[in-house]
C-alpha cells in the first residue's frame, strides 16, 4: 500500500505531511505502508493508492484517484483521524 502527500509547487509542505503520516502510521502500529511526497505537477495516479492533499488542491487532485482532503495540513488530530479511517477501510488495522 502506498500513500502520498501532495502540495502545490514546492515540496516543503508535502514533506511535512509525509513525515506526519509516517508518525501516525507508527503510532497505529501500521508498518506495511510506503509514504512519499510530490508536488502537484509530478503526482500521477500510479504513484500511490491514496493521496493526501490540502483543501485548496482538491479540484487539481481529482485526476489522481483516491484523494483525502485535509482542511488543515498542520492539524495533527485531523490527519490522525483521516489516516486511521483510510487504514480501517483498507484493512490495515
Amino acid at each position: 500500500m502506498k500513500f502520498a502527500a501532495v502540495c502545490g509547487s514546492g515540496l516543503g509542505s508535502s514533506f511535512m505531511v509525509e513525515m506526519n503520516i509516517n508518525s501516525v502510521l507508527n503510532d497505529l502500529g501500521v508498518s506495511d505502508v510506503e509514504v512519499a511526497h510530490y508536488d502537484m505537477g509530478s503526482a500521477s495516479p500510479e504513484l500511490a493508492d491514496v493521496f493526501f492533499v490540502a483543501k485548496d488542491l482538491e479540484d487539481s487532485a481529482a485526476h489522481l484517484g483516491e484523494v483525502v482532503v485535509l482542511d488543515s495540513i498542520i492539524d495533527l488530530d485531523e490527519l490522525r483521524e483521516k489516516v486511521k479511517q483510510v487504514c480501517q477501510e483498507k484493512g490495515l488495522l
